[in-house]
């Protein structure tokens, strides 16, 4: 009987020691397998399309966003070009997984191409941009614009250049097309040659910041980035054209541009964009919705 009851707890304790040593190893096995993921993702990279608009204020963000979350976060890049650039490239496979352009309309389009009609896919508004009409190779201050203003500075200047983005490809080149329509100045100044067509708002900044053009339809962002002093420039009157509602959108399975697009929609990223030079997102719907 001793015998026996000696038996049944060596026969226990081994079958509870295996048990332990299952666990162990199985625990390991997990600890193994978080490792090598975490590793995996530490290796990866998140990239974003951008519209050129954002050259400025995004790496900001960035900066920001990888702060805040440290060493979790992955490498970050980013393709500055004209949003219907950056969404033929996308329709073409180009691998990024965030979409961040200068309108509405393309990320709306893009997922109605995908057939992606999830929640985690739909777009959001992440900034509502401002134009501004720059120049460096003017003696006098631009000043306010209204439509006599604006007339007067166009003819005074019989042989001045303005630059604006491809109304075809950046949102922001829309709406400079847009006011000066509401001018009555688009069909004239394309008719003498006087407009000069860049393919971004970057682009657009560019000829005007170094002197190539006289004038340029340029992002507010733009001219805040570089410290324009206030004679080089005037903010065009949020109503007199259409809003500049920016929309991104994730387009891949990556929870890092789920989580960054979060942030871009976050108290702190607003504040980045709003010092910046855009308007309040909030200001943005509420203007939709009363025109």
């Amino acid at each position: 009987m001793s015998y026996r009851f000696r038996s049944k707890v060596l026969t226990g304790a081994i079958i509870a020691s295996s048990v332990a040593l299952i666990s162990c190893s199985d625990q390991s096995q997990a600890k193994r397998t978080l490792a090598d993921s975490a590793s995996a993702n530490e290796g990866a990279v998140l990239h974003i399309a951008a519209a050129a608009n954002l050259a400025d204020v995004l790496p900001l963000i960035i900066d920001d966003y990888k702060a805040e979350h440290h060493s979790s976060v992955q490498d970050i890049e980013v393709t500055y070009g004209s949003s219907g650039k950056l969404f033929a490239q996308i329709q073409a496979g180009a691998p990024y997984d965030l979409y961040l352009a200068a309108n509405q309309d393309y990320p709306a389009k893009l997922i109605q191409e995908r057939g992606q009609n999830t929640p985690a896919r739909q777009p959001f508004t992440y900034a509502r941009g401002q134009l501004a009409l720059y120049s460096v190779t003017q003696s006098q201050p631009i000043g306010p614009l209204s439509q006599t203003s604006l007339t007067a500075i166009i003819n005074s200047q019989p042989t001045s250049k303005i630059a604006i983005a491809n109304p075809e490809l950046a949102p922001y080149g829309a709406s400079a097309k847009a006011y000066l329509e509401s001018q009555q100045l688009y069909q004239d100044l394309t008719a003498q040659k006087r407009i000069i067509q860049a393919e971004n708002i970057g682009q657009t900044f560019q000829y005007t910041h170094t002197g190539n053009v006289d004038y340029g339809f340029v992002a507010q962002s733009q001219v805040v980035a570089v410290k324009a002093p206030d004679s080089q420039f005037a903010t065009l009157p949020a109503d007199a054209y259409p809003p500049i509602l920016q929309d991104g959108v994730v387009i891949t399975e990556s929870s890092s541009a789920a989580d960054f697009a979060e942030y871009l929609q976050s108290e702190a990223g607003q504040q980045q964009f709003a010092r910046a030079g855009y308007l309040p997102v909030q200001q943005s719907s509420e203007s939709v919705a009363v025109q």
